[in-house]
């Protein structure tokens, strides 16, 4: 080998044209093995867009009868479902609910109003729906003009209150305060308190909250069943242990991101990974968008 032209004393080592076969399927299998990974990647993000509904069965009520059937609708963001957002109705159409019931952040704060309105406006005047904020709403800047907007429609507000309603012979007590970002920290704990003063214990009593990471304060009270968002499951669900990537306020692993949670006062917690797509930044994974079916039931001892 001779010394490299312009480079005394440095020698080039021969390149190896030759491939066995063996190194060759190596490469190839690398790349099978690459390419096989982003398409798993790519599908993954695909069906992660499309919405799931969720079902569980929670014996609270107080009296044998018929079951209630509940629609839970979280974090829609103002999103997309159809024209007139007639695939997310038709979804709840299907369920036949005796009762709608929206845990916040039905709007959102960069996204406009026109897809939330029209969800709202299909389904306001067929079934009796609960609203309570979420944090995009108070963002925005214009949560009075959404809560006007709704209780225009018939949407009942909650807002550190609460309202019983009869369905098929049960009491249920339907109780709501304001996401945090709203009003001040005491002001919060006042609609807490307030929301569950004027409830009794012979109803079955639900408490729409948008922030499903503040247990302490709910293990307070004696609400029969807790429902949240907030958390979209974490964007990045990790599927087995059921624990989010990151969600807003909990950090990483997040421990309330989707399903049932018993707490230690003996409530339950049913929280939605909800609708919100194209409202985020990043796609989300093992994490389809869902509303939630709750009926409840009465279950002898």
């Amino acid at each position: 080998i001779t010394p490299s032209p312009g480079f005394p004393g440095v020698q080039k080592e021969p390149k190896n044209v030759f491939l066995t076969k063996k190194d060759k399927k190596r490469k190839i299998s690398g790349k099978k093995i690459f390419l096989g990974l982003v398409l798993l990647i790519i599908v993954w993000a695909a069906c992660s867009w499309i919405p799931v509904t969720e079902r569980i069965r929670l014996d609270l009520l107080k009296e044998a009868g018929e079951d209630v059937r509940i629609v839970l609708v979280t974090d829609l963001h103002s999103c997309k479902y159809g024209k007139e957002q007639k695939s997310l109705i038709k979804r709840i159409d299907r369920e036949k609910p005796d009762l709608i019931l929206m845990s916040g952040d039905i709007f959102d704060d960069k996204l406009d109003d026109a897809n939330a309105k029209a969800f709202i406006e299909g389904i306001a005047e067929k079934y009796p729906c609960f609203y309570v904020t979420g944090n995009h709403e108070f963002w925005s800047g214009r949560a009075e003009e959404m809560k006007d907007y709704l209780k225009s429609k018939g949407v009942i507000v909650l807002e550190g209150s609460s309202e019983s309603i009869c369905l098929k012979d049960h009491y249920l007590d339907i109780c709501g305060i304001d996401d945090p970002d709203g009003p001040s920290h005491e002001g919060w704990l006042k609609q807490l308190e307030g929301a569950a003063e004027n409830t009794s214990e012979d109803h079955c009593r639900i408490l729409l909250s948008h922030r499903p990471e503040r247990v302490a304060y709910y293990e307070r009270y004696d609400f029969d069943l807790i429902l949240a968002g907030h958390a979209h499951a974490g964007q990045f669900r990790i599927p087995f242990i059921n624990r989010g990537l990151i969600a807003p306020d909990q950090g990483l692993l997040a421990k309330y991101v989707n399903g049932t949670y018993e707490l230690s006062n003996g409530s339950i917690m049913e929280v939605s990974r909800g609708l919100a797509r194209e409202s985020t930044p990043l796609p989300r994974f093992f994490n389809h968008p869902e509303i939630v079916v709750i009926d409840l039931e009465y279950m002898e001892e």
